[in-house]
């Protein structure tokens, strides 16, 4: 699949200098989306260092989070709240760089609770599980903590706000015009919400395929603000 910056498509007149407010060109408007466009690649490259590097994880049987337990978990963690720093940042960015029409209350709303649930998830970290870190019990715990049950919220919490903003954005696209963009952000939606199916064969690989496609489509619509043009297929 390829995403990419639609260069050559004209603006809409549904979308002109009349709808954009006064400070989307501004430098921490573009600062605050360029958060956005770099929270993605940074945690998965981060989350993929570590899946290759910590001793006993494995990404076929052990989730994301777990990585955030044992000595180095410290890594993980700052890599969930950094990330969801950066996401909060976004969606400030992107109040600021849309102007009326579809998506513009609902979509920085959306982006941010997607932050929320990465700062909770690295705040509030996973409980052992699947004998992982080394040493734990095999299998899940029969019970959860506090900070487990909070993490168990907060990963819900941020694969539907995900899910639910590439619809939102979606709308707005093809208010706009763009509905090969709208159509490629539909699929990414779906293809995101079976990817983070919480149970299933390969649920690990699945849950970080889905999160990185995720990020990458955050990416894509990050530099389509910069650029002032939407992502197309």
């Amino acid at each position: 699949m390829d995403i990419r910056i639609d260069t050559t498509a004209p603006r809409t007149t549904a979308v002109d200098a009349r709808h954009r407010p006064a400070h989307a060109d501004d430098r921490t408007t573009r600062a605050l989306v360029i958060a956005g466009a770099i929270a993605g690649p940074l945690f998965v490259v981060v989350g993929l260092v570590q899946v290759l590097t910590r001793e006993g994880f494995d990404l076929t049987r052990h989730p994301l989070s777990l990585l955030s337990l044992g000595d180095r978990g410290w890594v993980q963690i700052a890599n969930f709240i950094v990330a969801g720093a950066l996401m909060l940042a976004f969606a400030v960015g992107a109040r600021r760089s849309l102007g009326g029409g579809p998506g513009r209350a609902w979509a920085p709303v959306l982006f941010g609770l997607y932050g929320v649930g990465l700062v909770l998830g690295g705040a509030f970290t996973a409980d052992p599980a699947l004998g992982f870190p080394a040493g734990t019990p095999d299998g899940y715990p029969g019970e959860w903590t506090f900070h487990g049950g909070v993490h168990a919220v907060a990963a819900p919490l941020a694969f539907l706000a995900l899910v639910a903003v590439t619809f939102v954005v979606a709308r707005r696209l093809a208010w706009e015009g763009h509905r090969n963009a709208a159509a490629w952000s539909r699929v990414i939606g779906v293809a995101c919400l079976l990817l983070c199916i919480p149970f299933g064969p390969a649920m690990s690989v699945r849950l970080f395929v889905g999160v990185a496609l995720g990020f990458a489509w955050i990416t894509a619509y990050a530099i389509s603000l910069l650029r002032e043009r939407p992502i197309t297929a």
